[in-house]
């Protein structure tokens, strides 16, 4: 398997990958938060600013060309901030949620993150529908997954309580209700929900590596144990992996992931540059054993996205 899997050719900062089949042209997508890594400024201002990149795969995912960014997003003047997309293909239309921040901020605090909700038949022209309100006016990283019983849950990372995973719920996509918190037992991010052999499972980043929880319903969650947090051997995988996405197909599961391979362990007086600053996409294989979701990064396999059916992919 190819690693890295993609790097952004532009600003080296592809980041918080979502993997999207493109009904309109037959391809996969990747949709990522488009770091700009390359750049000199003051703060955190590299992490701001981004659009949302797009890279695109016709080999099931072997190989990624990069293709650009979202263009008609804007929801007003300037340079702004779109954060960690979520997309979601139901009845005919894609959603997407993403984060959206005003203007290009220097530091982490001190500004509200919304989250946005857009649509598209075609994952290229994108029409604003709302912004939701959830439980804070500082909301990132959505994902959503439909309810056994009907409807739709999406869990996310709420900034002002905690920085844990709360909850919200919607009959349409369109009108969220607000369950509350779900994950409250340490600092985490990047929430993500999939089924996989029997169970449904929820991956966090807890910047030590992927959390995982098991769940029978949705809505109790079990602790599972932490994969991607030990370093792999494959080219730019050397550290932790970060806010991840999973594609389930039948018993097969992916999940793709970044790294900060300019990065030390230790980050104590390590200077930021842009090999600290650039980031890269790798993906490697799930698979359950005895009821626990496991992940060895230096497997050598063949990534292998079938064309998009009646799958579990987004």
């Amino acid at each position: 398997m190819k690693a890295p899997l993609f790097r952004d050719p532009i600003h080296d900062g592809a980041a918080d990958p979502v993997i999207v089949w493109n009904r309109e042209v037959q391809e996969w997508w990747m949709i990522y938060t488009n770091r700009r890594a390359t750049i000199e400024a003051e703060g955190v201002a590299w992490v701001h600013g981004t659009d949302l990149g797009v890279a695109s795969s016709r080999d099931g995912g072997k190989s990624w060309l990069y293709r650009g960014t979202l263009t008609g997003l804007d929801l007003e003047w300037g340079r702004n901030t779109f954060w960690a997309p979520e997309i979601y293909w139901h009845d005919g239309v894609y959603h997407m949620y993403v984060s959206y921040i005003q203007g290009v901020p220097i530091m982490w605090a001190g500004h509200r993150r919304d989250m946005v909700h857009y649509t598209s038949k075609n994952l290229l022209d994108w029409t604003f529908q709302s912004n939701l309100e959830l439980s804070s006016d500082s909301v990132i990283d959505a994902c959503i997954h439909e309810l056994p019983g009907g409807g739709f849950r999406m869990w996310y990372k709420d900034e002002e309580h905690g920085s844990h995973t709360y909850a919200a719920d919607s009959k349409d996509l369109y009108h969220w209700e607000i369950v509350g918190p779900v994950l409250t037992h340490r600092q985490h991010e990047g929430p993500n929900v999939f089924q996989l052999k029997g169970y449904y499972w929820m991956i966090i980043d807890e910047w030590r590596g992927q959390g995982v929880f098991r769940s029978d319903d949705l809505i109790t969650w079990e602790r599972n144990g932490l994969i991607l947090d030990q370093p792999g051997t494959r080219e730019d995988d050397g550290m932790i992996g970060m806010h991840a996405d999973v594609v389930v197909q039948g018993e097969k599961a992916y999940i793709f992931y970044f790294t900060h391979p300019g990065r030390t362990p230790d980050k104590e007086g390590q200077k930021e540059s842009q090999e600290t600053r650039r980031s890269s996409i790798q993906a490697a294989r799930l698979d359950v054993i005895n009821g626990l979701l496991v992940c060895n990064r230096d497997d050598d396999f063949e990534i292998e996205l079938s064309i998009q059916g009646d799958t579990d992919a987004k």
